[in-house]
């Protein structure tokens, strides 16, 4: 879900240098020869680890700025696991359904289900089982309207993104973002019962944020996305537009972060934290049109927006206000 959408379970995994040359059929099937039995690291790796991670700092997050320092420990706990268990069968259904293009892709190749390691109707029925798992959790021990917000998040990033959009629309990054801002959504609403405008303020955060992440991975793996057949803006539109894109989107994120301190959800020390992370990333994005190594420049830009939103969340956590 997002977050992180679309690289692998480590983040160092993901930008590491790998060939971009076409991967053949033999190459492949030469890959399943070296090992066709599944490991507990096989089925671990399928919910993507990082992207869990990721999400649930968020939903941490969330649940906190809710909860203004009062927190109910035994419900913070059913959320997290109930918002994990659901990223998890959003990563697995999308490792089931991406399976045939990752077959093409340098970096994906490898994993269990287009090397062959793992029968594609197990992962289909492991992704199953991990969604109805985590909307039970979240929908008998925390609320309806957080079951409902994992539903929702499940649905736009299996269905919309990774069967529709990320196929044939380079807007699969964009409208995918909506399921990357559901994680703090649900933690807030766990407590708050309600959307109201911390909610909203959250999700504009992290939708504005993935575009212009992603993106940066995009355009480091460009070709191989055009190789594979994924429409990612990168490698249809190349990485000069892209760039532009980016741009649209960090310089929104800057005010759209301060409105917490705006509606009094935290402090000055998020307020100015906020801005000059904010304008950072910024400026980092703006440097790419003058970038002498665009390849090294997506690289920092990619590496930074994680930082990013770590240390966003952190701050926001430290200083949210007490209720």
């Amino acid at each position: 879900m997002d977050k992180r959408l679309t690289y692998d379970a480590a983040v160092d995994r993901e930008v590491r240098d790998v060939p971009a040359d076409a991967v053949a059929e033999h190459a492949v099937a030469a890959d399943a020869e070296e090992s066709k039995t599944a490991s507990l690291k096989d089925f671990l790796f399928l919910t993507k680890p990082g992207i869990l991670f990721d999400n649930l700092i968020a939903a941490f997050a969330g649940f906190w700025l809710a909860s203004g320092w009062d927190v109910d420990v035994a419900l913070m706990i059913f959320t997290l696991i109930g918002t994990t268990l659901v990223i998890a069968s959003s990563c697995v259904l999308n490792n089931y359904l991406d399976r045939d293009l990752d077959a093409r892709m340098a970096r994906t190749r490898k994993r269990a289900l287009p090397s062959g390691r793992i029968d594609p109707k197990v992962v289909l029925w492991y992704g199953i089982a991990l969604g109805i798992a985590g909307l039970a959790v979240l929908g008998v021990w925390v609320n309806p309207l957080s079951a409902l917000l994992g539903f929702t998040g499940m649905l736009v990033y299996v269905w919309i993104y990774t069967v529709w959009l990320k196929r044939t629309s380079v807007w699969n990054t964009v409208i995918g973002g909506i399921a990357g801002a559901m994680p703090p959504m649900i933690g807030y609403a766990a407590v708050a019962g309600t959307l109201d405008i911390g909610a909203w303020i959250l999700f504009a955060i992290l939708f504005l944020w993935q575009p212009p992440h992603f993106w940066a991975l995009g355009i480091l793996r460009a070709e191989d996305y055009r190789k594979a057949g994924f429409r990612m803006l990168p490698a249809v539109k190349g990485a000069y537009q892209t760039k532009i894109s980016m741009l649209r989107y960090a310089v929104l994120l800057v005010p759209t972060s301060l409105l917490l301190y705006a509606y009094g959800y935290v402090g000055e020390i998020y307020l100015f934290s906020a801005a000059a992370l904010g304008l950072i990333w910024f400026a980092m994005c703006a440097s790419g049109f003058a970038a002498a190594e665009e390849s090294r420049w997506a690289k920092r830009v990619f590496v930074f927006s994680i930082n990013y939103l770590t240390l966003l969340l952190l701050v926001m956590v430290l200083d949210t206000a007490a209720k």
